[in-house]
């Protein structure tokens, strides 16, 4: 998913010269074409994240809309305040964008899971979030972001399943049983599991991924999910702020949610596949 992500803010940026990239000593094998065409407009900041976020914001008040890459846990956790006072604070055009959300570097250790990170940016003023959820979704997520100048987090994983009809950033159909025959639907958030794709088949439930956290696309959740007797929410998040949560707040106990989501922390190792089916947990098991 990344690799789509850069080649297509490469090609963006030949068309766009406010586009610049800023790294923390990382993504290589993947930004050096972008440094290499754009060498006035690329920066490695090196491991000083809350730093590189303020550089970040002081490109942005000189006109650029910059993008910082970098692990998940190092451009959210690591330096939130600056994220806050530097960015959202004065509305910048500052887009944060992770790879290693959820369990995505398992074998590293607690320290590499990042399981909160999307409640941490719902909160940040003016803040869009976003969840591709396979490359095609981050090359639209990626047009969508550049067309307003504002803060946004784009949590990038892996592509297990690709959709190739991706129609914005909203409620993305994925799978649909015969029309009104299912009274299941899952709501699936991010990177897209064949576990998830064959659970919807086994239980003859519709499939939805949905990709803007914030703001949720209100009209059509609003259409779609009134018509399901069982919703099944399925993201490697904590259970509190993350996309269940912004869900329920929006239903106020109108729509039956079950969330299928990380419960606690663990102190652990391990596969990614392996981390995901362990300690993703809900009512239906996947």
């Amino acid at each position: 998913m990344r690799n789509a992500w850069i080649r297509h803010l490469e090609q963006v940026a030949g068309g766009d010269e406010r586009i610049f990239l800023v790294v923390g000593d990382l993504g290589f094998s993947v930004v050096e074409r972008f440094a290499a065409a754009y060498p006035g407009r690329f920066l490695n900041a090196g491991v000083a994240e809350q730093n590189m976020v303020s550089v970040a914001a002081g490109l942005a008040r000189e006109g650029y809309f910059v993008f910082v890459y970098s692990i998940g846990n190092f451009v959210t956790l690591r330096c939130l305040e600056q994220i806050r006072n530097d960015v959202c604070l004065h509305n910048l055009p500052v887009c944060l964008v992770s790879v290693g959300g959820g369990f995505m570097y398992g074998a590293l250790g607690p320290t590499h899971h990042l399981t909160e990170d999307i409640a941490a940016m719902r909160v940040m003023p003016g803040m869009r979030v976003y969840v591709p959820f396979c490359a095609r979704s981050a090359e639209v997520v990626l047009e969508e972001v550049l067309g307003q100048c504002a803060p946004a987090y784009v949590r990038l994983g892996r592509q297990a399943v690709a959709v190739e009809n991706v129609d914005g950033c909203g409620l993305v159909p994925v799978r649909k049983v015969e029309a009104g025959r299912a009274h299941t639907v899952v709501v699936s958030i991010g990177q897209l599991s064949a576990d998830t794709v064959e659970f919807a088949r086994r239980e003859a439930a519709d499939l939805f991924a949905l990709c803007r956290i914030r703001p949720l696309p209100v009209e059509d959740l609003e259409s779609v999910l009134g018509r399901y007797r069982r919703i099944l929410v399925v993201e490697d998040h904590q259970l509190e702020g993350g996309a269940f949560g912004a869900l329920a707040e929006l239903s106020c106990g109108r729509w039956c949610l079950e969330p299928c989501c990380v419960k606690g922390f663990l102190l652990e190792g391990g596969r990614e596949e392996e981390l995901r089916r362990r300690f993703l947990r809900g009512e239906g098991p996947l």
